[in-house]
This record gives C-alpha cells, structure tokens and sequence, in this order.
C-alpha cells in the first residue's frame, strides 16, 4: 500500500470505548489506515481479542484496560501509549454509557456515572493526550457526540446532556489549542447497527419504531463513519476545527 492508501501511516492512536460496536469498528478504521492504534475499554477480553488479529494482520496495536471516570487509569493509558509507540497523533473519545430512566424516578448516582463516563471521561483523556499534542504542535481529537444531543428524547436526560456537554466541550476546547496546530472535531452519530443494540433490532416492533423516526428508513451500519473519522483523524480536516458532523440519516432534522 502507498501512502494515499496509508495516510495514517507513522502516527499512533487511542480510541476508547473500542471493546465492541462503533469504538471498535473505528479503531479498525484506523488500522487500516496505517496507524498503531491503542484500545481502551473495561473489558480486557475484548482488547486482546482486537490485538492479537490486529498483529496477526501485521499491524500494531495495544491494549489497555481503563476506567475512563478514574484520573489515573487514563493517565495511564496516555502514558502506555507514548511508551509503547514513542508518541500520540490522534485520541477518539468514544468510551460512553446510556441511562434510560425518567429523570422523577432517576438515582442522583446514575446521573453522576453517566456523566462521569461520557463528559468527566472526555475531558479527562483530552486534557493528557493533549499536553502531547500542544507540545509536539499537531494532533487530533475526535470527540463522539450523539444526535440525541441536538433533539428533546424522553427518558435520556443524562445521556442526552452528557453529549451535548461533549459538544460544548469540543468548541472550547477547538479554540483554546488552535494555534498550537491542534483540531478538535465531533462526530455525532445516530442508530447504528451494532452488537450493541442487537436485542433490539431482532425485536421487530421496536426496530419499526426507531426506523420510523429516521427520515432515511434505516439505521446506519458501521462502515459508514469510517469515512468521516478519517478525514478528521488525517491532514485533510487541518483546517477544520470545533465542528460537528452528525451522521444520522436526517433524524435530527425531520
């Protein structure tokens, strides 16, 4: 492969949430593109599944067990990072959890999980990844939104604030480390099929209910953020900073 096809050839970087389901599926984007590429996630099993075909496939990755509401886990993942492959170009922040509880009947402490996961998490590993990238005058940060944060759903206040958070952050955070060569971009998808909402989609009454409030009739498939997180992960998007690109077959919008 040439360097077109490699554009992420020579760089490292981290994706969490990457165990399964679109943090995975992005985290293959990004070995596929060249880059060493460390994965992060709760479940060891998981990430060592994901190395050892990444290396069978003669590519580089690592795996490192965090706990993205813990400071000190994600240092530690940055640090095994820069240890392992000698620097960090690129962080995407997927690792994130759902609550679907009616806020009257929702416990203050799985407010404070959700948005220790997703916005706590976030801000956590951009700020070490990011003393790299300040010092170093280049890198990427892509930061997983949702479309529920840009749209009222019922039963998802802290999922939805949470993300809209993740929002908020992405734009100051876009602005503050601009002339360091740093971009920090947001993806925010919709329903994708995934292992993760499995159950879901072979329940055919609640599968017709979801597809019924996208415009595009279907749910999204993996593959197709690959795509975008290239672009904001490679040169192409060094000019491109503090946006949000939602992906959701016009739901946010209907």
């Amino acid at each position: 492969m040439n360097a077109i096809e490699r554009p992420l050839a020579g760089k490292a970087a981290i994706v969490t949430g990457a165990g399964r389901g679109l943090g995975r599926s992005m985290a293959e984007a990004l070995v596929e593109a060249g880059a060493a590429v460390t994965v992060a996630a709760r479940t060891r099993s998981e990430l060592d599944a994901f190395v050892d075909e990444v290396k069978t496939a003669g590519g580089e990755a690592l795996a490192c067990p965090t706990d993205l509401t813990d400071e000190a886990s994600v240092q530690r993942m940055v640090a095994a990072t820069v240890e392992t492959f000698g620097r960090v170009d690129v962080l995407v922040n997927n690792g994130g959890i759902v609550a679907t509880t009616p806020l009257l009947d929702q416990p203050a402490e799985e407010w404070d999980r959700v948005v220790a996961t997703n916005l706590r998490g976030t801000y956590l590993a951009t700020r070490e990844a990011g003393r790299h990238f300040v010092a170093q005058g280049s890198g990427k940060v892509v930061n997983i939104a949702s479309n529920f944060a840009l749209q009222g759903v019922a039963n998802h206040a802290a999922y939805s604030a949470s993300k809209a958070g993740v929002i908020g952050f992405t734009r100051s955070m876009a602005v503050e480390w601009a002339r360091h060569g740093v971009q920090v971009n947001a993806i925010a998808p919709g329903y994708f099929a995934t292992a993760l909402n499995a159950d879901m989609r072979e329940d055919p009454e609640t599968l017709a209910q979801v597809v019924r409030a996208i415009p595009a009739k279907r749910m999204g498939q993996p593959h197709e953020l690959k795509p975008w997180l290239l672009l904001l992960a490679g040169s192409a998007s060094d000019f491109m900073t503090g946006e949000v690109i939602v992906i959701d077959g016009g739901q946010s919008v209907r």
